[in-house]
């Protein structure tokens, strides 16, 4: 009867091992010689593990491939031991039979032949004669042995203990002399008491054939009793040296190691070419001694082969619904990102096995790039790896070492998915835009391999110097800027721009997220203490100036701590935090946004710029003194911008007219263009038209209106062209108090990413010539005190400007 565990572990699928004259019965330990490239990869491949492997007679000889009924359908189910291999090729296994099973489908040929298989139950019912069967077959299996029969005393112990008839039958016939088809036939009987007495048969005629052989002389004796000795002899000398070496594995390291890593590098799962040069470092190792240094650095790069997970893979939770509400409980907003995941889970779910995508979120800091990551794998259900990359020079971060180095090592990429245990986890690059590069190599490069999806199923790092599969492997970098990052990388990534927070969706963020945290972590959340929106929104635009919600959750700490600090010192608690609550926390607010209360000046304009932070507001500054053509820009512009300041000037010396301007009072005019926060370095062409705006007012002496921002390109004649960064300073405006905005034209389709409330507050101005800009910003109401020289200039004029020039009638101005 078999037992319900068998039958519950049973495995639908085995490898298929065809066996040419010879059949193997289940309950008995018998050795196979085998020879063959495939039957000695199978052999190799199960053995000594829980898999199994199906024993089959093969019907056909010399055949490589089997169809059809070549191989006999009903086998045994084995499981294979103690793998050797032999000087004149090949391997020796131990083969232990379990149950009969019956191929139902043969599945594939290589590496070895697979097939699917059923379990034969055998059954048979309970009957008076069985047991008097039993003790006379087994009676007449010892009077055989005792005629000749050579049988090993462990083959006598398990007749003396097979009590069930179906057991006892293929002991019996696994050790009389029959043929292979007759066995087979015995094999396919199914039910055992019919079996014990086929084999009944056959045993008495063995016991007959044994009695009427005649008898042995006395040389025959002699020759036969030597030759049962000497086996005994072999088998015993075997025995011992089996003994000794599970002595020398216990009481040797060396020994120890040498099995254990024979085990590993079966149980990995490694492909083939692996396991070739993981083998043949195995045999160099077995030839080193162990005080020799090479011994170590052998050791070491075995230990880093068989650990990696080269066939372990964590199932993906293809539940939509569940990673959408995952993905929003974690983060507000950032819908791109998430349609994004959400659309690799659907096609993961329709089509199985596609590769993993590789994304780029770019974005200020403080939005939620790298937490997202850590959303993502929970979501999917998958291990999170993050490395940093800021900073990082050397090559061999990325691809290891040669492990022929002293101190060699994997890179990190290896490194990571060896902790992991998984190798389809979900993998961040942070700060990939700031990755260096020196005469060590640029990890720029080495990374192109790693992200691009047609190559990265055979990476090889150069301490494997084997390929790893990366292709299931979910890669997201995360970087600020994306000008830093080469081309050719950059091409590799599917780029999802997040951009910076509005003043709405950051009180969002702090009343479902920071607020709460922040009461956990400083051990005030059993008391109730309420934040109230004027009080979130007054921390926003009074102490923080970010794009990200970071500084934010700073400030909310940094409250948090205060009032704890009041609770531990018995002071009268707080249930409520207002504006007023804050300011006296907090100290003094920290940053002034409201420019529409200051005045309008002459040549002072107001531009948007884009930075890593977000968007930001400058200032151009625009005076001028009497002298040459000199044009004078600080500030820390770059090189970008002086030549979008030269442009717009030259477009205003070529059309002062049409602007009103003194043709000859710009000629004789000597110019100085400041941006204010000369620390901070600036560059890039979208303050072009804020120039023109600023020397426009400047000529013409009209000021500037300060309740309007602008950005855009200038070209020398005129036109206005489109710039990046729309969104991210459209926000920085409106923090700002800014209410219009002049824009290029052609970035009206940027407007979509806005929410609509940020677009109702402001009054968006859309040119394509910089004459409309001036138009626009310059204050309709007021009057110029000449059409050259301005009455009120925005800097101090040295005591002699003001001397310098006198109004006369017509457009021309000369020094008196």
């Amino acid at each position: 009867m078999k037992s319900s565990k068998l039958a519950e572990n049973f495995p639908a699928v085995v490898p298929i091992l065809p066996l040419r004259d010879m059949v193997v019965f289940p309950n008995v330990l018998i050795p196979l010689f085998l020879k063959g490239t495939r039957v000695v990869k199978l052999a190799e491949s199960v053995a000594g593990g829980e898999n199994l492997v199906g024993l089959f007679y093969q019907k056909v000889r010399n055949r490589l491939n089997f169809l059809g009924d070549e191989i006999a359908s009903v086998g045994t189910l084995a499981r294979l031991q103690q793998v050797v291999h032999l000087d004149g090729g090949g391997v020796k296994v131990i083969a232990d039979g379990i149950c009969r099973i019956r191929l139902t489908n043969q599945m594939q040929q290589d590496p070895y032949l697979m097939g699917e298989v059923d379990l034969i139950e055998e059954q048979y019912e309970p009957h008076s004669a069985i047991e008097p069967l039993v003790r006379s077959m087994a009676a007449l299996f010892r009077l055989s042995v005792n005629l000749g029969r050579p049988i090993g005393e462990h083959v006598k112990g398990m007749i003396d203990r097979a009590a069930d008839p179906g057991k006892l039958a293929d002991i019996i016939a696994a050790y009389l002399p029959l043929k292979a088809m007759v066995k087979q036939t015995l094999l396919e009987c199914e039910d055992p008491v019919d079996r014990l007495i086929k084999v009944s048969h056959y045993l008495n005629s063995d016991v007959e054939a044994l009695q009427s052989k005649p008898p042995q002389t006395v040389n025959e004796a002699i020759q036969s009793a030597a030759a049962s000795r000497r086996h005994r002899e072999m088998s015993l000398r075997q025995q011992m040296r089996s003994a000794q070496r599970d002595v020398d594995a216990q009481d040797d390291p060396h020994q120890s190691d040498l099995q254990e890593f024979h085990q590993k590098i079966r149980d990995s799962g490694m492909p083939e070419e692996v396991v070739e040069v993981a083998t043949r470092e195995l045999q160099r190792l077995e030839r080193i001694p162990p005080h020799s240094p090479e011994y170590t650095v052998a050791r070491t790069y075995l230990e880093v082969l068989t650990a990696l997970p080269w066939n372990v893979t964590t199932t993906d939770n293809l539940d939509i619904n569940r990673a959408e509400r995952i993905l929003n409980e974690d983060h507000y907003d950032l819908a791109k990102v998430k349609d994004r995941i959400l659309e690799f889970l659907a096609v993961h779910k329709l089509k199985p096995g596609n590769k993993g995508p590789i994304l780029c979120l770019s974005g200020p800091p403080g939005v939620g790039k790298t937490s997202l990551g850590k959303s993502i794998a929970r979501a999917l259900g998958r291990e999170f790896i993050r490395i940093s990359l800021g900073g990082v020079r050397d090559e061999s971060e990325i691809r290891g070492h040669r492990k022929t180095y002293i101190g060699a090592m994997p890179g990190r990429i290896i490194q990571e998915i060896r902790r992991c245990g998984t190798k389809n986890p979900v993998f961040m690059l942070d700060e990939v835009d700031k990755i260096g590069q020196d005469f060590r190599g640029d990890p720029a490069c080495a990374l192109l391999e790693v992200l691009d999806p047609e190559q990265n199923n055979g990476f090889v790092d150069h301490y494997l110097d084997v390929p790893f599969d990366l292709s299931n492997v979910m890669f997201i970098a995360t970087a600020n800027q994306l000008d830093p990052i080469p081309p050719a990388l950059r091409d590799r990534m599917e780029v999802i721009r997040i951009s910076g927070y509005t003043d709405e969706e950051k009180e969002k963020i702090a009343e479902m997220f920071l607020i709460s945290k922040a009461l956990t972590e400083n051990g005030i959340s059993e008391h109730p203490i309420r934040f109230t929106s004027d009080a979130v929104r007054f921390v926003i635009s009074s102490y923080t100036r970010e794009a990200g919600v970071r500084n934010l959750e700073r400030e909310i700490g940094a409250i948090c701590r205060k009032i704890a600090r009041e609770i531990t010192q018995e002071k009268p608690p707080r249930t409520e935090v207002t504006p007023a609550v804050v300011e006296e926390l907090l100290g003094p607010p920290l940053y002034f946004f409201d420019l529409a209360e200051e005045d309008d000046q002459i040549g002072l304009a107001t531009g948007l710029a884009w930075t890593e932070t977000g968007g930001d507001i400058i200032f151009v500054e625009v005076s001028g003194f009497k002298g040459g053509k000199e044009l004078t820009m600080t500030g820390s512009l770059g090189d970008v911008m002086r030549e979008s300041a030269r442009a717009a000037l030259s477009y205003l010396r070529h059309t002062c007219a049409m602007h009103g301007i003194d043709e000859q009072v710009m000629a004789d005019t000597e110019l100085h263009i400041h941006v204010p926060a000369g620390g901070i370095p600036k560059d890039g062409p979208s303050a072009g038209i804020t120039i023109a705006v600023a020397l426009a007012s400047f000529f013409t002496g009209i000021p500037v209106r300060r309740d309007v921002a602008m950005t855009g390109e200038v070209t020398l004649r005129g036109r206005v062209l489109p710039i990046g960064g729309v969104k991210e300073k459209l926000l920085a405006a409106r923090r700002a108090g800014v209410r219009e905005v002049i824009l290029p034209e052609k970035n009206r389709a940027g407007l979509r990413d806005l929410p609509p409330y940020v677009l109702e507050d402001m009054r968006i101005h859309f040119v394509t010539h910089v004459g409309d800009a001036i138009a626009i910003a310059l204050t309709a109401s007021a009057e110029p005190s000449c059409n050259g020289r301005a009455a009120q200039p925005a800097l101090p004029m040295l005591p002699d400007e003001r001397a310098g020039y006198a109004v006369k009638t017509g457009n021309e101005a000369s020094p008196e």
